[in-house]
């Protein structure tokens, strides 16, 4: 075999490292994300291995063994029965270890080729892999056939019943391309995570529009209240304009807390760079004020120095006062809480981290696969309530005491 080069091993190295292969059993478990045709080859590629030399390579055997045919073996896959044809060796020495010689069951194979589509790897990927390890041939649509299955398990989580009251919920929207008739267009996923009165963090739902809009979240909002939800206590939201209004339609009852980190980044946008710096440090005696006088004395402190210069930054804080200004109501720590989009900002960034290397995806359907195994791995780690969630509690039983022992 031609040696590779440089550049080719390097870049085979770092695929072994991310997928922690460190010895022969990693390889084989790497190998397991095939299955019909695709495991057919690797079984060949076992024996070819076992014997030392490929089909008709005559010249370079070094063994008094041979390869003798096939042996049929039916083995199931999560998606139903599969045909096989085990290779078999003269001697009768040889047995594969990717499906062994008593396996009926390759369903673990399926579940590796949808783990490794969750962390963002793609068929071509796996394809080139396959033939650097291998020299197999991946047929790349036997990957997007596996993950197929998952397509009832996202419908069902995303009809599934809700708790009929949450003390929280953060609404944000992450932005990708996807191919659609031929064309890349701009979709906007839709995340809504739940704080529910246990102190446990849920991601309700994902949903996909073409634009974020005001009118796409007042469908998400009915479709929460059509899976049970009644009430939502306080909602923290990003700055789209007509947010707070389809969330006041769906749940009028709901206390609206604009993003104190949104409103900072759009209206610094309007400062120079020069200013950046001073401009920010003003700010923060408005959004850190004890309370809403002294929030509003902050800013007409910020007015005085730098509404001449930059009278759109000052008027955005004076315009979307009422929902900015929500926190002042509550204690320290169900204002941390409440302040920022950040749950969801954190929850976004570990969706970048299996999508950043996708130029485009090839469907809704590939990308919403993709999300909500995504959001599967991530939410398996939310075992424990908030922090000092306790203490959150009682305070919302000062705030909202009424409309929580309705729930119960």
């Amino acid at each position: 075999m031609a040696k590779r080069g440089k550049k080719d091993n390097s870049k085979l190295r770092e695929m072994i490292k991310e997928y922690g292969v460190k010895d022969l059993n990693d390889v084989h478990e790497f190998v397991k994300m095939l299955t019909a045709e695709t495991i057919q080859a690797a079984l060949d590629a076992e024996l070819e291995n076992e014997l030392g030399y490929s089909r008709y390579d005559y010249r370079n055997k070094t063994t008094d063994n041979s390869r003798n045919g096939y042996s049929s073996k039916t083995v199931q896959g999560s998606m139903g029965k599969v045909e096989l044809s085990i290779p078999r060796d003269r001697k009768g020495e040889f047995e594969p270890e990717l499906v062994k010689k008593h396996q009926t069951d390759i369903s673990a194979i399926e579940d590796k080729v949808i783990y490794l589509y969750s962390q963002g790897v793609s068929t071509r990927e796996i394809q080139k892999t396959m033939e650097e390890l291998y020299g197999i041939n991946v047929d790349d649509s036997r990957v997007s056939k596996i993950t197929d299955k998952i397509l009832p398990m996202i419908r069902e989580w995303q009809e599934r019943p809700l708790q009929s009251v949450y003390a929280m919920v953060v609404l944000d929207a992450i932005h990708y391309s996807v191919r659609e008739d031929g064309q890349v267009t701009k979709k906007a996923a839709y995340v809504v995570i739940g704080t529910g009165l246990d102190g446990m963090k849920d991601v309700l739902g994902i949903w996909l529009g073409a634009t974020e809009s005001s009118r796409y979240w007042l469908t998400v909002f009915n479709e929460l209240k059509n899976r049970g939800v009644e009430d939502i206590l306080i909602a923290s939201v990003d700055g789209l304009a007509g947010f707070v209004e389809a969330i006041n339609t769906a749940f009028p009852k709901t206390e609206v807390q604009r993003c104190i980190i949104h409103q900072i980044r759009n209206s610094t946008k309007y400062v120079s760079y020069k200013d950046l710096k001073e401009f920010t440090r003003d700010l923060k005696p408005i959004y850190r004020a004890a309370s809403e006088e002294s929030g509003l004395a902050a800013l007409d402190d910020l007015e005085k120095k730098w509404g001449a210069k930059y009278p759109l930054s000052v008027k955005s804080w004076r315009n979307n006062w009422n929902d900015l200004s929500t926190l002042f109501r509550y204690s320290p720590l169900i204002r941390k809480l409440i302040y920022t989009t950040n749950a969801a900002e954190n929850f976004h960034r570990q969706l970048r981290k299996v999508t950043k290397t996708k130029g485009a995806f090839v469907s809704e359907g590939a990308l919403m696969k993709m999300l909500y195994l995504t959001t599967m791995r991530v939410s398996e780690k939310w075992t424990h309530p908030i922090p000092s969630w306790a203490l959150i509690l009682g305070d919302l039983m000062i705030y909202f005491g009424d409309r929580m022992k309705q729930q119960h």
